[in-house]
């Protein structure tokens, strides 16, 4: 930026500002990223200027307007700026696209390439090849857009497609290359590791803008700590920091590689140190703290980071969190002071709202549920008085004063329905037929032609079960008689002999001379089995997600020709000048 700046030195030192001067001015104003300023040098010019010029003149203004809206998210305006051409169209998407409007961002871009491929389609210079190339920010553009929209296969193809041209602008390539390192993730870190290289081509820094830079540099400490390049990871982060200090990304890339090393206390210490040091963005650092206190188990101290931070600590999600969390503590007192201060709250900034109400409801049937009906009468009164007709809290808050105010419980009563008015037109043998009734004894149905069955008397006799059959040996012979004495042992019947003597269980000699058939058999390598070592494996990728794409690719610009103002020129196969940056 040096050069730029010393640029602007001269340019608002000249005594006599021309029109020629303030297009190069704002050409630097648009480098260094002033574009407030930026934007009032080229309105001043389009309204007060009448040449061949216009044109330009509006991309750029264009490009201002698309600037302001995707970095600063500053509000646009309508500036009556056409869209006749395939620049103003692009820069018009770069707006949308800043604004949040997705689908007419894509439109928009798609009007752009029908546009940019009529207006080449008149050059006989120009091949298909050549065309692609000019299209190529569009399409990186369109794929960053699906990216956002949660289309990331539609996105990697086009962004593909884009890399295989090998446009000659860095920064298209850079910004590509680091989108595609945003879709892989903690996945094919190989191929992220080819792609890193193309953010790091020479004049990628005059290219892009602060943000895209950060977000690339964020990157690469993530990409890190994925290829477990544990030092590279520090330092990357370490060097994030000191450029960005109140920035919380850099300490929490940081943190999760503490983490995949196991030591949550150090990560834990250097959470609070920059909650400390930095209250205004610590939200999102208090709830990463609060994750790894419930990691190791310490769920109070989780409760107390949460309910510190002021911006979250009445939001319904983080009442129904801390009451889940208390109440797995078995901390009662607790979970129900987070419902009193999260009502008191919403009683002051928004009396009677739906979030107010449904707090109430959740604390007193809270209340109710572990037996504190003393406490949930005030809940159920401020209820029923919001609705006199819901006879399910006016039941609740009778048996509550049933316990403190016998008198009040009756009192109360007679705001119940009569008996007659609750009775309802019930069908008691299709109620118990429903699907879904248990636990319903029915009477057997009689069957037309046959008769009950009889009580067994006295003199009947009962039916004997059938014995099983039993199975017979498999080499049972009919023909031969049975061995009488098959149920004696076989040392008690009368054919026994005993035992043959003169055979040796291990006999010594036929093998080796000296050795035993154990020996032989331990020796044997045939009978041992072998195996080869395992090296051992990487452990499996933990950690961050990945930081966000490095946003749009840059809004279309038009470059001031030689002569200090910008020229429209013919497309032409072979380009001299033409339009800077985007």
């Amino acid at each position: 930026m040096g050069g730029v700046d010393s640029s602007l030195k001269t340019i608002e030192s000249a005594p006599e500002q021309t029109d020629k001067l303030k297009e190069l001015y704002g050409q630097v104003l648009y480098r260094l990223e002033r574009y407030d300023e930026c934007k009032s040098v080229y309105t001043d010019l389009i309204r007060n200027s009448q040449d061949e010029y216009e044109e330009e003149r509006k991309t750029n203004l264009a490009a201002v307007v698309a600037a302001m809206s995707q970095w600063e998210k500053a509000p646009t305006e309508d500036l009556g700026l056409p869209e006749s051409t395939y620049e103003l169209c692009y820069n018009a998407a770069c707006s949308l696209i800043g604004q949040g409007k997705l689908t007419e961002a894509l439109n928009k871009l798609q009007q752009a390439e029908e546009l940019c491929r009529v207006s080449l389609a008149d050059d006989s210079d120009m091949t298909e090849e050549d065309i692609q190339s000019e299209l190529a920010v569009i399409h990186s553009q369109m794929a960053y857009v699906m990216q956002l929209q949660g289309r990331t296969d539609e996105a990697l193809q086009l962004y593909n497609q884009v890399i295989k041209l090998k446009p000659s602008d860095v920064g298209l390539l850079a910004v590509t290359a680091n989108n595609i390192i945003t879709i892989n993730k903690d996945q094919n870190v190989f191929d992220s590791k080819k792609k890193v290289k193309l953010t790091n081509a020479e004049g990628v820094e005059y290219k892009l803008a602060k943000k895209q830079l950060q977000a690339i540099d964020f990157n690469k400490a993530l990409l890190a700590m994925y290829t477990n390049q544990a030092d590279q990871c520090r330092k990357l982060s370490s060097s994030l920091q000191a450029q960005n200090p109140g920035h919380p990304r850099p300490v929490l890339i940081q943190v999760a590689q503490l983490c995949r090393e196991k030591q949550h206390s150090r990560a834990i210490e250097l959470l609070q140190q920059f909650s400390d040091q930095n209250p205004e963005s610590a939200s999102g650092i208090k709830l990463t703290m609060a994750q790894l206190y419930l990691v190791q188990g310490h769920v109070t101290k989780a409760c107390d980071v949460l309910r510190s931070i002021e911006e979250f600590k009445h939001k319904p999600g983080m009442v129904s969190a801390l009451v889940t969390m208390y109440s797995h503590e078995e901390d009662i007192d607790s979970a129900i002071d987070v419902f009193k201060q999260a009502i008191e709250h919403y009683q002051s900034e928004q009396p009677g709202s739906a979030t107010h109400l449904a707090l109430v409801r959740e604390a007193a049937n809270f209340k109710l549920k572990y037996g504190r009906k003393k406490e949930a009468i005030s809940d159920l009164e401020q209820l029923w008085k919001q609705n006199t007709k819901d006879v399910h809290t006016l039941a609740q808050l009778i048996s509550a004063y049933s316990l403190v105010d016998t008198d009040k419980a009756k009192s109360l009563s007679k705001h119940l329905p009569s008996a007659d008015t609750m009775s309802f037109n019930v069908d008691v043998d299709e109620l118990e037929n429903s699907h879904g009734a248990t636990y319903v004894r029915k009477k057997a149905a009689k069957v037309v032609g046959e008769n009950p069955p009889k009580e067994q008397g006295h003199g009947e006799v009962k039916k004997k079960k059938k014995k099983k059959k039993g199975k017979l040996p498999k080499n049972y012979d009919p023909k031969v008689t049975p061995d009488p004495e098959r149920w004696l042992p076989m040392k008690e019947r009368s054919y026994y002999r005993g035992k043959k003597k003169g055979k040796k269980k291990d006999q010594i000699g036929k093998g080796t001379q000296g050795a035993t058939a154990g020996a032989s058999a331990e020796l044997d390598a045939s009978k041992t089995a072998s195996s080869p070592p395992t090296s051992p494996r990487p452990g499996s990728a933990s950690g961050s997600s990945t930081a966000p794409a490095s946003g749009v690719v840059p809004p279309r610009q038009q470059k001031p020709s030689s002569s200090g103002t910008t020229r429209k020129k013919a497309p032409q196969k072979k380009k001299k000048g033409g339009k800077g940056g985007w």
